[in-house]
């Protein structure tokens, strides 16, 4: 039986509509894509992370890589993906509700690049918003891809084919994506792919790539910024950097948590601050947490609130998702057990020559300061071949413990970023 492998990589940078411009499709963006894309990345976060480390993850290039992956699967394979990505929808609603959240994650930046040139006639400085999402699919040169695929991948995720040698220079085509990628979010996403991960059996590589530069809608006055304490891990106190304003955010206090969301330019993408109550109370708080709530928190009424909130950086190393996924229940994808991958959309499945995955590598970065956010991100899957009332005063909060954030567009509540602080040393 000869092997095949098929390497997946996402990171999201300049992704374009998946269908075009938008249409009565983008109505569904924020009724099956954004769940969709928060629910995987809650359960991921649950299945990956750990309470006393922090977190980072980007449920949308996750879930963006994957869904262009579960439209190569058929049979029990994909049934499957559609239960542990949450896609409770057609094939074609599922591309097109991706395409609609694209669009107008498009109009977002495309609003924010019209102020700043507006701006800029006032003699005002006002750096634009950058978010760029980019798709692009490495495959063996001469294994036989569905024409259908290719073209759906091609018009619906602007993921275009590059022939590549697998089988001959699996070294070369590693360092090749990783440059890409690297390319593609401003060096900040480095080494995605991990030496040995592909080699001769490997097939595809399709890669998603994510890079995100947000500055505040307000910025957080340097001068206010000073050392303050920070629990943590919810127990000892250490001294870290802690920015401070006070204005008007969307608020809301319930259930042994306190949620703060903090605009970036523009107000269509903002940063969520998910706070417990308690000290030690990540855990408890963590493990509530679910896409109907944030959907909820999307949209916040507006509170005085005085806020700190300490700088931070994260830059975790590849995190493989491949066994936290099949504990989710996709299993046959990775053939699990041996013969049951079905990606016959993507490929003609023959007995002794067949696709399957062999691992899902993810790697993030972030960093938060006075002038806003910086992020980027890439998911690659490794396929192979077998063969309430408001007060009246300002309210305090303070990020002094360990807490959830996410960094969400407003109108569909997708959340680009999600991830836990319990140490911002």
């Amino acid at each position: 039986m000869f092997k095949f492998a098929i390497a997946l990589l996402f990171i999201v940078l300049s992704m374009k509509p998946l269908f075009g411009q938008p249409s009565p499709t983008a109505l569904t963006a924020g009724s099956i894509a954004a769940p969709a894309i928060n629910a995987t990345g809650i359960d991921l976060l649950h299945a990956t992370s750990h309470v006393d480390q922090n977190a980072l993850l980007s449920p949308y290039s996750i879930e963006t890589a994957l869904a262009m992956t579960y439209a190569g699967a058929d049979g029990n394979t994909r049934e499957e993906m559609a239960r542990v990505l949450h896609l409770n929808a057609e094939a074609t609603q599922v591309a097109g509700a991706f395409s609609g959240l694209q669009a107008q994650l498009d109009s977002m930046v495309q609003n924010s690049v019209r102020e700043s040139e507006q701006m800029k006639k006032y003699e005002v400085t006002n750096e634009p918003m950058v978010l760029d999402v980019a798709n692009r699919i490495f495959g063996e040169q001469h294994y036989p891809f569905r024409p259908e695929f290719l073209k759906l991948l091609k018009t619906s995720f602007d993921a275009p084919l590059e022939p590549m040698d697998f089988r001959n220079n699996p070294a070369g085509a590693s360092k090749k994506i990783n440059d890409w990628v690297a390319e593609q979010t401003r060096n900040k996403i480095q080494n995605l792919v991990p030496a040995g991960a592909l080699n001769k059996r490997t097939g595809l590589v399709l890669v998603n790539a994510l890079y995100l530069k947000a500055p505040w809608a307000e910025v957080f006055p340097e001068r206010a910024t000073q050392p303050l304490p920070f629990h943590v891990r919810g127990a000892e106190t250490a001294n870290v950097p802690t920015m401070y304003i006070q204005k008007s955010f969307g608020y809301t206090k319930t259930n042994g948590v306190t949620v703060v969301s903090v605009p970036y330019k523009g107000n269509d993408l903002q940063f969520l601050i998910i706070l417990p109550d308690e000290i030690n109370g990540l855990a408890k708080v963590e493990a509530g947490l679910t896409a109907e709530k944030l959907a909820t928190w999307a949209s916040l009424p507006n509170q005085q609130v005085k806020l700190f909130l300490p700088k931070f950086k994260m830059q975790p190393p590849t995190l493989p998702l491949g066994a936290a996924l099949q504990k989710l229940g996709m299993t046959t994808a990775f053939d699990v057990p041996p013969g049951s991958a079905n990606f016959d959309r993507m490929a003609p499945r023959k007995p002794d020559d067949y696709l399957y995955i062999s691992e899902v590598f993810h790697k993030t970065f972030i960093s938060v300061d006075e002038k806003g956010t910086e992020a980027a991100a890439a998911t690659a899957v490794v396929m192979m071949n077998k063969l309430a009332m408001q007060p009246l005063a300002p309210v305090e909060v303070k990020a002094d413990h360990p807490f959830l954030f996410a960094i969400q567009h407003r109108r569909t509540g997708t959340c680009l970023f999600l991830g836990h602080v319990v140490d911002p040393r």
